[in-house]
Order: C-alpha cells, then structure tokens, then sequence
C-alpha cells in the first residue's frame, strides 16, 4: 500500500508538472488581453472618474470610448477579464448570475491620473509600446541571441537591420508612444524619489546636473522644480532627440554622444541607461562620466538591479522578464546587472565610492561617487 500511495503521489507531481507547463505555453495569452483591453479603453469604461463601479461586460462596451461596433462581443471580453482577474488586473464579481469587474490598485496603473502637472499619465501606453508589431516580431527570433550573441540582436533581425533606437528615430508614431510610455513609468518613480532621496539630502551641494539620456528633460525638470538648490540642468541626448525638446526653466539642452564626453556638472543622472549597453559600453560611459565631474560628484544612476540568487518572487520576475527584454530588443549582450557587477563596473571607470538604495521595488539608486 505503502507504494502505492507513493505512486500516486508521485502520479499528482507529474500532472502538476504538466499543467505548469501548459500555463507556461501560453503565457502569451497574458499580455496580449492586456494590450487588448488597454486598446479598447476597457480601464477608462470601468474607472468613470473614480466610481470604480463592477460593470458587466455589456455595461463595460457601453461604455466605451471610441463606441464599439454593434457586434461587439460581450462574451469574448469577458473571456479578456477573466484571465486578467486571474492575474490580479480585475476583481470579479458574482452576483445573480452575472459577472461584474472593477479594476484592482494593479488595473488603476492603466488609468491616467488627474496631476495636471504631469499631464495625467499611466502604465498604458508603456503595455502599448511592448507589444507595437516591430516588437512582437522580435520574439520568435530569440534563440538567436544564444547562437550568435555578436550577432544583429532579435530585434535588428526581424526588421530589416534596423535596431531599435534607429525604429524610433525614424517612426514618429512610434516616438511618440514611447516618450508617452516612458513619461508613464517615469513619473511615479520620479516622485517616490525624489520624497526618499531627494529630500533626505541627495542632491546636497548639487547646483549644476546633468541628465545623460533624458529625452525631453521632463525628469529634470521635476528635480529642479523640486530642489530649488539645484540652479542648472542640462538634459543631454542625441542631437535628434533633444531638437524638439521643450523648453523647461533652467534647463539647457545639449546634443551629442555620451561614448565620446558629457558636459560637465555637479553630478550625473541616468535612468535606465546602462541596462541597454555591453560592459565595455558602459564602463565608456561612466569613464566620461567621471572625467565631467569635479572630486567630489557624483553619478546617480536608476538601474533594475537583478538579485545575486533566483527566486520566483514576483520583483525578481519581474526583473528577469525585462533582462530577457533588453537581449530581445536592444542588444544580445546589453543586460540587466547585480549590484556587484555595477560596483565593479563604477571601479574600473575610477569611481572610489558606491552605494546601492533600494527606494523602488524595480528601480535601484546607484550612486558612483568619485
């Protein structure tokens, strides 16, 4: 009997093993109803200015913006919501028979705020920008990045050559998405550190700052508006990005290219740049960095920082989903690092000094100081 039971038991671990593997093969299901309902506006049709009310799906199509055809299917969205409940988007609602949904505090990230000051942002055009046709068409080629890491990244192949940075360069469209999505994943991260790191001295003795990467100039903006200490910024970026920059009190926009020297400053701030370039690359990056700042700067950089051992905790997931992302779209060798692996690239580069905070659940504040 004894074995018998051993077999069962043995019997229920192959079964939970096959149904593992069958999430897992279509895992794609999962972002694909995201993007669908962030296309249709579903989280707007729910939110109605804050009543947050469970809707049906019928009520939900009613009350969508643009109006949907009349053979919309109140069914095949449910279908859509349920599987979002199941990962925490939607709560459900049972009541008489009827299934009703309102959003969870994870479904609110798809609804714009009302910070005129920001202009209202979300996490939705971030779930857009993922999943444009340019991107989706990358990820059937990534067993390329294993075979031939020196290669042209899963990206570069599935379009023609082009890298990624070279697609939005010359796809307004596609630009604009990814200004909006970044501004929507910026924002919120902004504030939380600018309350816990800004405030709690960071920026102490800082007059001049220089955002390498910073697109518009809108972060800097913030921590100037923020910081009043803080008397000048220069947000430096690609001569083509920073041509149609707005203009922002006390910031100065200045093309060039951070592989051959950055204007100098107080200190350096990155976010979310040296995940996308090899190690030479980046140590390149923080060597110029160095050689912009006085004794005493510093580089404050905000980096996904993956952890030494692997867990299944949904940060180290959601870290390692967006390491893959990176050798998927930007480069085969660029890479999400450790906290050591960025103190040791900061010492090579001739930076003393080095301190990882963890203000963020994604993002780390990485202070090479010289």
């Amino acid at each position: 009997m004894a074995g018998t039971g051993g077999e069962a038991g043995r019997g229920d671990i192959k079964k939970q093993a096959r149904l593992a593997m069958m999430e897992l093969s279509n895992m794609l299901s999962v972002p694909m109803a995201l993007n669908a309902v962030v296309r249709l506006n579903v989280p707007e049709a729910i939110w109605q200015s804050g009543s947050n009310s469970p809707l049906t799906a019928g009520e939900i199509l009613a009350r969508l913006r643009p109006p949907p055809p009349v053979s919309a299917s109140p069914f095949n969205l449910q279908r859509l919501l349920r599987l979002l409940v199941s990962h925490g988007v939607f709560t459900e609602h049972l009541s008489s028979g009827d299934r009703r949904y309102s959003l969870t505090e994870i479904g609110r990230t798809l609804v714009a705020d009302n910070d005129d000051s920001n202009g209202g942002v979300s996490y939705a055009p971030y779930v857009l920008q993922h999943h444009q046709d340019a991107l989706v068409r990358a990820w059937p080629l990534l067993h390329e990045a294993v075979l031939d890491p020196d290669g042209l990244e899963p990206f570069s192949r599935a379009n023609g050559g082009v890298p990624a940075y070279a697609f939005y360069g010359g796809d307004d469209a596609a630009n604009d998405l990814m200004r909006r999505a970044m501004w929507g994943v910026s924002v919120p991260f902004m504030e939380d550190f600018l309350n816990e790191y800004g405030v709690s001295g960071g920026f102490e003795g800082v007059e001049t700052i220089v955002d390498v990467g910073g697109s518009s100039g809108a972060c800097l903006h913030m921590i100037m508006r923020r910081l009043p200490g803080v008397k000048a910024g220069i947000n430096f970026d690609l001569p083509d990005v920073v041509a149609g920059a707005p203009a922002f009190p006390g910031v100065t926009h200045v093309g060039g290219d951070m592989f051959k020297s950055i204007p100098n400053g107080n200190a350096v701030f990155m976010k979310w740049v040296l995940t996308t370039w090899t190690d030479e690359e980046c140590e390149l990056i923080l060597r110029n960095c160095h050689a912009a700042l006085p004794a005493g700067g510093k580089v404050i950089a905000c980096e996904p920082v993956v952890p030494e051992e692997t867990d299944s905790s949904r940060r180290t997931r959601a870290l390692l989903e967006g390491d893959v992302f990176v050798m998927t779209i930007y480069s085969s060798q660029g890479k999400e690092r450790t906290e050591g692996e960025f103190q040791r690239l900061g010492a090579a580069a001739g930076f003393p000094g080095f301190r990882a905070l963890y203000l963020d659940h994604f993002y780390t504040v990485l202070e090479f100081q010289k």
